[in-house]
């Protein structure tokens, strides 16, 4: 049996110092904590490395973010005010390098899949997803897949980019960001905007001037379940997909879909977490030599968060080149997925982690 395939975890511990305030906030640094000692507990834990990320620097934020809002980030923080933008936005004094670390996982993660690495996931806080180029919403300040995407086309010239997002919400900063770019496409799978947060992603949504039908949004009703999400990927997200052909994929990998959480109306199961990751693998193989970077959004539910990320990266992992003639939508039931093989040392005490060599 071909052996299971390597992840590489970039992450930091400073990503817990992003206090936003206790209390009922849901955006806690328990979410990293369950999801991480979820990962150490599994049997994907052999397989894994642990990378800390550089800052991202100044000059990559800009290919989005405007400088003066970037100014009126780092003052709030700095000078211990509580939120930004809105009370939703709880931030403190280390927040702000907080969000350089988590921009900057995804940049790191990109170096590493342009050296010998295949499969990236960046388990950081704060979320980006709804961070407008001048504007802190939900939870969100530095739009940490809109910078990583800028980063892959102009430092690798790697030019047609999707941008899939399974987040229960939609991502308004991603889609503002691409809106007009043909070579951006940006795909979303979210909660109806009628019913949920942040009340963009219409289906009519498609993109304006020279980005127009770059933009695929699909909207769930509530309750939406496996079943209908599925014939979602394989009727529309599929073809969409194989359509465009891109040469790299980013995937906003939210999972506050999931029945437990309470923070959407969706009603998805733990197991549909590793569909995902099967259609994923097999596009990357597909379409990018088998590259793909992940960066965490959502999930909320400390349970569902972490069974339903290890369930994912479990089944990227387990996806072989062997199954590439498989057509992607052809998902395999759990039962068929190949069993776990360690690959680590016998003596090997913990993850892997290592630190970012300077230049």
């Amino acid at each position: 049996m071909p052996l299971s395939r390597p992840i590489t975890i970039v992450t930091h511990p400073h990503c817990l110092a992003h206090d936003t305030g206790g209390g009922e906030h849901p955006e806690t640094p328990g979410r990293l904590t369950a999801l991480l000692a979820r990962l150490q507990a599994s049997p994907l834990r052999d397989r894994l490395t642990m990378v800390e990320p550089r800052k991202a620097e100044r000059r990559w934020l800009t290919t989005f973010h405007d400088e003066h809002y970037l100014f009126r980030l780092e003052e709030c923080a700095l000078s211990g005010k509580t939120h930004l933008d809105h009370p939703d936005n709880q931030l403190c004094f280390d927040s702000y390098e907080a969000a350089l670390l988590s921009a900057g996982a995804g940049l790191t993660g990109i170096d590493l899949l342009e050296g010998e690495e295949n499969l990236v996931f960046c388990a950081v806080r704060p979320p980006g997803h709804h961070a407008e180029s001048n504007l802190a919403l939900g939870f969100c300040f530095l739009n940490n897949c809109v910078l990583a995407a800028r980063y892959w086309q102009q430092q690798y010239g790697r030019r047609k980019i999707l941008v899939i997002d399974f987040d229960a919400h939609h991502g308004n900063g991603i889609q503002s960001a691409f809106e007009e770019d043909p070579e951006v496409f940006y795909l979303s799978l979210h909660e109806h905007p009628t019913f949920s947060f942040p009340g963009s992603g219409y289906a009519e949504e498609t993109g304006t001037g020279p980005g127009r039908g770059a933009t695929l949004n699909i909207p769930l009703p509530p309750g939406a379940d496996d079943q209908m999400v599925l014939n979602a990927w394989s009727k529309r997200v599929e073809p969409a997909l194989a359509a465009f052909a891109p040469e790299r994929i980013i995937v906003a990998a939210g999972f506050d879909a999931h029945r437990d959480d309470d923070m959407s109306g969706l009603a998805y199961s733990t197991e549909i977490y590793g569909k995902f990751g099967e259609y994923l693998a097999g596009w990357a193989d597909q379409f990018c030599q088998g590259k793909l970077l992940s960066i965490l959004e959502g999930g909320y539910h400390l349970e569902s968060l972490a069974d339903s990320a290890a369930t994912y990266l479990t089944a990227l992992s387990n996806h072989n080149n062997i199954t590439k003639s498989r057509h992607p939508g052809e998902s395999r039931g759990p039962e068929e997925l190949p069993g776990a093989k360690d690959t680590g040392s016998e003596s090997q005490q913990g993850l892997a982690y290592l630190r970012p060599t300077p230049e």
